[in-house]
């Protein structure tokens, strides 16, 4: 069977670094094993899904590059979810249930109180059909559970957490239909899992309770589970769930100059053993990918570490890649001599008004004044070949080191570090070199 994984996002909002890693990882696995990644857009909350998220959730994802292979909607899937439901009522398998929200929380805290499980006690499987008959002539309408079987125990080899076990005798029955006719997430899931061909499904540790009734569902279905696996959460470096890191979203990374290589590379690793590599790229993760490399402490997410990797991938990018994003006049000469400086690439703009000018320089000493009068002088007979220069001048003054290079950085640049000036120098040209050095030696 074809390995196929799935990327399942409510539209009820944008992605967040927790969806995005998750979405990857899914990613990487299918690619891992030459498979199909596809993106089952969960909209089936009315009123809080909308078609915005949709379309944000889709730019997030191609920005990132993370192409899915088929896409469908919950939304647009309602009369599937009918018939397999019809199916489960037929086998018995799902049962009508009223309590209130408030009923069913009394009778949680009196089994708390006598030391119990806070499990459903199945109250409703003994109304009979005279009992429903008179609640519906009342005007209570039922929500749906299913029955879980209490004789089977739930089993899995988890791709991450090695083997689970539950004891459905200790699982509340699991509402899956609402009284007003809508969905919970947990079988509409299931059902779609099976259309979709899905053989693995890889997310977040807090779904591994839902796994244990999803299983069962499967099986009442007539088909087999796919492959489980459950990563540990993100939280922030402060060690436990960040808040920030449920906000967090894909735009404000963009915003702030982060580029979907250095993402990728950072949360492909996350969570595992291995060690980030900004130079690998998308396939090259893919092919290292291991779900045998996750560990079970939880995945720490640290900015500061997203902002360094950042910096690692834009000392790498070739023109090509960000050749729209540079200012007019940038060409790849200029950025082969920048980019080392960068840590995200709108500071390119910086360092290119070094080039074009104006620039400022630093007060001189008398000394380092003459100094840049007798560099200025130079230029007309070197060019603008900064090995030439400063070895000239190095000859002529007996200057080195740091009194050779760094009065001569502040003429022409007006800052103290910056690109090589071997590269920088030809870029600001002799004309505009030897106009920067008379005007310090004034």
């Amino acid at each position: 069977m074809t390995a196929t994984t799935r990327f399942a996002p409510s539209p009820t909002g944008t992605l967040h670094v927790g969806n995005v890693r998750t979405a990857l990882h899914n990613w990487l696995l299918a690619k891992q094993a030459g498979g199909r990644f596809l993106l089952r857009i969960d909209d089936t909350d009315g009123e809080r899904s909308r078609e915005e998220y949709v379309d944000s959730i889709k730019a997030d994802l191609t920005w990132l590059g993370l192409h899915w292979d088929g896409e469908e909607r919950q939304s647009a899937r309602f009369d599937l979810y009918e018939t397999e439901f019809q199916k489960l009522v037929s086998a018995g398998r799902v049962y009508r249930a009223y309590e209130t929200a408030q009923e069913l929380e009394l009778k949680r805290k009196v089994l708390l109180g006598r030391g119990l499980p806070p499990i459903y006690d199945r109250a409703a499987l003994a109304l009979s059909e005279a009992d429903h008959a008179a609640k519906e002539a009342a005007g209570e309408k039922p929500h749906w559970r299913f029955l879980l079987d209490r004789e089977q125990a739930i089993e899995w080899h988890d791709g991450i957490r090695g083997p689970q076990h539950f004891d459905p005798a200790k699982m509340s029955d699991p509402v899956v239909r609402r009284a007003d006719g809508s969905w919970l997430y947990l079988l509409p899931s299931v059902i779609d899992d099976i259309a979709m061909g899905v053989t693995d499904v890889l997310r977040g540790e807090d779904h591994v309770s839902n796994t244990a009734s999803q299983i069962q569902m499967f099986e009442a279905l007539g088909a087999a589970p796919p492959h489980f696996s459950h990563e540990a959460l993100l939280t922030g470096t402060e060690g436990k769930l960040s808040k920030r890191l449920g906000s967090l979203g894909v735009s404000a990374l963009r915003d702030a100059g982060i580029e979907p290589e250095a993402l990728v590379a950072l949360l492909a690793r996350l969570g595992t053993s291995d060690p980030v590599d900004p130079a690998l790229d998308a396939a090259a993760l893919a092919a290292s990918f291991n779900l045998a490399h996750f560990g079970r402490a939880p995945a720490r997410f640290d900015e500061a570490e997203l902002h360094r990797v950042n910096a690692a991938v834009v000392h790498r990018l070739p023109f090509e890649r960000v050749a729209h994003l540079l200012p007019d006049g940038m060409d790849e000469a200029a950025w082969n001599a920048i980019r080392p400086n960068l840590e995200h690439i709108g500071e390119a703009a910086d360092w290119w008004q070094v080039v074009t000018g104006p620039v400022t320089a630093p007060k001189l000493s008398p000394e380092d004044a003459t100094y840049a009068a007798e560099a200025a002088a130079t230029l007309d007979h070197v060019g603008a070949d900064w090995p030439a220069l400063t070895g000239a001048l190095k000859e002529a003054t007996g200057r080195k080191g740091k009194t050779l290079f760094l009065p001569l950085r502040q003429a022409l640049t007006g800052r103290d570090h910056g690109p090589d000036m071997v590269a920088l120098l030809p870029l600001i040209g002799a004309e505009a070199a030897r106009e920067r050095l008379a005007a310090a030696s004034r």
